[in-house]
């Protein structure tokens, strides 16, 4: 039986020759050229990354969602980690405070990713000097604590000492050990990166060598019971060039000490870990656990090229879109486990939607669109920072959702702390990081991902300095203006991606039309020539809001439509309805909607109108159930629906709010066939 396990174990650990080959050692690897993720070694990835300190966002929308999370959800969040003893979890350990810990097991990681978010502030380039000071001293103050609670043996986690110490790492499935160190992890790379300073990054390698010398093949058993140590294992790979980092990632995949380990089919199935990761074939249990996992495994093939991790990631892909998640971009349909439900099991105001979830889900595409420059990956990870994630902060920055409902009946959604408190932080290290997401390169040129008022400085793959500018309105408006100037004339392709949602796009080079008939929307559109310096390319996209419906199977949205204008879903407020209940109103099949541009509501948006029916007597009233004849003749009068994008929900007061509104269904309008998508239920007015 010996000889058999230390068998399988080297099978477990082998790598494919060319990660173990092509690993360039830490020397060669400079701290201010590796993005978010840093792909410039990694064989299997299309796309590679530009640092966040190559980009500088200029006025638009992600610069004024950045401003508020660096200016008021940064300081006041730490204010709250201070006040519910997180900090203080780490003093005692120094002597520095004789508090009791506080705070659940996994709180250590809430620190952790503050200071991720922190440390990608003090990179940007739009974070003044004084605030840079500012937070690179706090980090710096919490970061002397973390190190000064790091016991001898490397071994760093605040709940786990004194008399619970020799619990360690005996229940993995609940004892968020792993947890804490991925995130450990990740904001000392990310601090490594912004300023080059590697003592929180050494401090995380102390720990990460300690599983690594005592767990895995031969040794003592491991698994993940919240997945988020794969990712931040690859991403040490990527930074030092120690390919024991990758073996143990491969480990964690396999499965392979599932009988060791006692686990129950059931923890299998929720912590979505335990069995090997390329055996799933759909997407189930606990949906942050789930996409965290398929995150790191999306990390994991671009650095090994295992075609069966990628035959897996193309199955729950395509499982997630198709079936299982929300038209925000918004997963897990369940509160019961916060996760994913069966196909087509998508209630709206029962949705779970954890804003952890929709993170999750943008950081997935994001690795997605990075391995195969595939501009489908780019459309969903838009879709959800847009809708489902943006939707997790306040407009004002200071109170977040936990879980993102597609309805409500005026419950209040927003809260400044939660005894669990996993998602602020999280939201904040997603904002602060996104100038990296903006841009990438590849072999022959510069990939336009996201569009935003911007400004990329940095170089082409050969070397040749380039500089990209946008200028845009967008998601408001569909016209992005692009500005290409290389050093010194250069020929190369930059890569505009047609979003799945605009009907048309047209494109202009210096006045004159580009021809993008052999394109197609859900793609990048290849501008190959001869740039010159000072170029200007005009893209046009129609900003049109489309009515949409849901597959049929989705029994919660039959016979209702919600609105989509751009990449933006939209909802209606009770507040905005004129008096009206929202569970009295329809929408009519056949209204027009037309928008109207508001910058004194909500910090600024674009509302939508349509025609619209309320009932004459609140439909409270009427019977549970009745002849269909009574409610195709049920009085009704007109009235002007008004929506607001999604993301605003909750930000003035607590109100009913629904992003699927019912259809309004006449004797008439009975005999016409079910609308559909492609047959537009609404007629929409473009916008001016």
């Amino acid at each position: 039986m010996k000889r058999l396990l230390s068998a399988s174990s080297l099978l477990l650990t082998a790598l494919p020759v060319a990660a173990m080959q092509n690993a360039p050692p830490p020397s060669t690897r400079n701290w201010r050229e590796q993005g978010v993720i840093y792909l410039d070694h990694s064989l299997n990835s299309r796309l590679h990354t530009v640092p966040v300190q190559a980009v500088r966002m200029t006025d638009g929308f992600w610069s004024s969602r950045r401003r508020v999370t660096t200016e008021r959800s940064l300081p006041t969040l730490l204010l709250e980690l201070e006040e519910h003893g997180v900090v203080d979890n780490f003093r005692r350990l120094e002597g520095h405070s004789e508090l009791p810990r506080k705070g659940r097991p996994a709180s250590d990681a809430d620190l952790y990713k503050w200071i991720e978010g922190a440390a990608w502030a003090v990179a940007s380039n739009e974070t003044p000097d004084p605030q840079k000071l500012q937070l690179r001293g706090d980090i710096d103050s919490l970061v002397s604590h973390i190190v000064a609670a790091q016991d001898s043996t490397g071994y760093l986690n605040t709940y786990f000492v004194a008399d619970k110490a020799h619990l360690r790492f005996t229940d993995l499935a609940h004892s968020y050990e792993d947890f804490c160190l991925g995130h450990l992890l990740q904001a000392g790379i990310a601090y490594y990166r912004a300023t080059g300073n590697r003592r929180l990054l050494d401090a995380g390698i102390r720990f990460a060598d300690y599983v690594v010398d005592n767990f895995g093949p031969g040794k003592k058993p491991f698994f993940t019971g919240h997945p988020e140590l794969e990712m931040a294992l690859v991403e040490l790979y990527r930074t030092t060039g120690d390919t024991k980092y990758l073996a143990f990632t491969r480990y964690l995949f396999s499965g392979a000490d599932r009988d060791r380990l006692k686990l129950k089919d059931t923890e299998v199935h929720y912590l979505f870990s335990g069995k090997p990761f390329t055996s799933r074939t759909e997407l189930e249990g606990h949906a942050v656990r789930a996409l965290y996992a398929t995150s790191g495994a999306t990390d994991y093939y671009m650095e090994s090229g295992d075609p069966a991790f990628r035959r897996t990631l193309d199955l729950l892909w395509t499982d997630l879109t198709r079936r299982k998640m929300y038209l925000t971009g918004g997963v897990g349909s369940r509160s019961a486990g916060e996760s994913f439900g069966d196909a087509y099991e998508l209630p709206s105001e029962s949705a779970y939607a954890e804003t952890c979830a929709s993170i999750a889900n943008v950081m997935w595409n994001f690795r997605l669109l990075a391995m195969t420059g595939d501009a489908r990956y780019a459309d969903l990870l838009e879709r959800t920072l847009y809708n489902a994630a943006n939707a997790g902060m306040s407009l004002g920055g200071t109170q977040y959702c936990y879980r993102n409902p597609l309805a409500s009946t005026g419950e209040r959604l927003r809260n400044p702390w939660y005894d669990t408190t996993c998602c602020p932080p999280n939201i904040e290290r997603l904002f602060e990081s996104l100038p990296g997401y903006l841009y990438a390169t590849s072999r022959d040129g510069i990939y336009v991902n996201l569009y935003e008022s911007s400004q990329l400085d940095w170089h082409l793959e050969d070397g040749a300095p380039v500089r990209i500018s946008q200028t845009t309105d967008y998601p408001w408006s569909g016209t992005i203006h692009v500005r290409v100037a290389p050093a010194k004339p250069s020929e190369f392709t930059v890569y505009l991606r047609w979003p799945s949602w605009a009907s048309s796009a047209a494109v202009n080079i210096n006045g004159i039309s580009w021809d993008t008939t052999a394109n197609h929307p859900a793609a990048f559109i290849p501008v190959s020539r001869t740039w010159q310096p000072g170029d200007t390319v005009t893209i046009e996209f129609p900003m049109t809001a489309v009515p949409l419906v849901a597959n049929p199977r989705v029994s919660d949205d039959y016979g209702r439509i919600a609105i989509q204008r751009g990449p933006l879903v939209y909802a209606l407020e009770q507040i905005d309805q004129n008096g009206a209940a929202l569970g009295d109103l329809f929408v009519r099949p056949t209204s027009t909607i037309t928008s109207e541009t508001k910058k004194d509501v909500l910090n600024g948006v674009i509302l939508l109108k349509t025609s619209g029916l309320v009932a004459e007597k609140s439909l409270g009233g009427e019977e549970l159930y009745q002849p269909l004849s009574n409610t195709l003749n049920r009085a009704k009068r007109p009235i002007t629906l008004t929506f607001i994008p999604y993301y605003a929900i909750g930000n003035r007061e607590p109100t009913p709010m629904e992003v699927w509104v019912p259809v309004s269904l006449t004797r008439a309008e009975s005999a016409a066939p079910p609308a559909t998508a492609s047959s537009a239920a609404l007629r929409s007015a473009p916008s001016r």
